[in-house]
């Protein structure tokens, strides 16, 4: 795959606002570019998505921590969910994965960047492009609930402390995740489905969770702060030239995304992948399956 000229880990002068737009589209396989009008925002549209983002924001739940809040203290945060299918539905997270890992490595302005920071957004951003891959492909899945006994219930009963559990983990494998964080991962996949993203949304919305400048220790901080800043770009003229009508639509996606990165990535390798890797890092896997290390 051809490298945009100028794609290096130089900062963001003088660079090209469709780059992002042509590498993420290009290394997405989603077929010929299309030429699209760049159009400033009408001061209309600029306040009605403010007033969506005030309306809306009001009303959902935009962290999980607001997810605990309006759960039940008597006993709900011990309820805990395990896969009720575990087999199909961990062998289609491994082919979301497998993909959202290609995506990744097609990416011309990733490739540029040091390993250092290559590793650090992978390590990142692995979790929540999965779960932007399972919205994508439509993957639904239950869950079947367990109830984690009580400290009370341990000391009565003689069970192990959670913390002291057996040496390879296990307990805390059967005893699944919360509840909680499941309902928050469901509630981002409805979202999505709701708005009905299409293909090159997706492809935007990829790209800026992947360029995530918010990591410390990052060698290129200013060149991925600029590409997250072109992908939201392309991603805002997109919808302002495919859904003129829908002067929300930006602000929906937007909000998704927040709801997407208060997901936890352990969390999401808990439900996903422990039942098929059991103890072993998914870190080790996704540097196995990336670098082939």
């Amino acid at each position: 795959m051809a490298t945009l000229e100028g794609c290096r880990c130089r900062g963001a002068s003088g660079r090209n606002n469709s780059s992002i737009l042509y590498s993420i589209l290009k290394s997405n396989s989603l077929g010929t570019a299309e030429e699209e009008q760049h159009q400033h925002p009408q001061q209309q549209q600029q306040q009605a998505l403010q007033h969506f983002f005030h309306k809306t924001l009001s009303s959902t739940p935009a962290s999980l921590q607001e997810f605990r809040q309006q759960a039940c203290s008597c006993g709900s945060t011990r309820r805990r969910g395990i896969l009720r299918s575990p087999q199909v539905t961990c062998k289609a997270a491994s082919a979301v994965l497998v993909k959202t890992l290609r995506f990744v490595k097609n990416v011309p302005c990733f490739r540029e960047l040091p390993e250092d920071d290559q590793l650090m957004l992978i390590r990142s951003g692995w979790a929540p492009l999965l779960v932007l891959g399972l919205a994508q492909d439509r993957v639904d899945f239950e869950t079947t609930e367990t109830v984690e006994p009580s400290m009370l219930q341990r000391i009565l009963t003689g069970l192990p402390d959670r913390q002291s559990d057996g040496p390879a983990g296990q307990s805390r494998v059967a005893a699944g995740v919360s509840v909680v964080e499941i309902e928050a991962i469901k509630a981002f996949l409805k979202k999505c489905w709701s708005i009905d993203i299409s293909t090159k949304e997706y492809a935007y919305l990829k790209g800026a969770v992947l360029f995530n400048p918010d990591l410390e220790g990052l060698r290129c901080l200013h060149y991925i702060q600029s590409l997250r800043r072109e992908a939201h770009q392309a991603l805002n003229e997109h919808v302002r030239l495919i859904h003129r009508e829908d002067t929300t639509r930006f602000a929906k996606l937007l909000i998704a995304l927040s709801m997407l990165r208060a997901i936890s990535p352990p969390v999401v390798a808990q439900l996903f992948f422990r039942p098929v890797i059991g103890t072993v890092s998914i870190e080790e896997v996704l540097m196995e399956m990336f670098y082939g290390k």
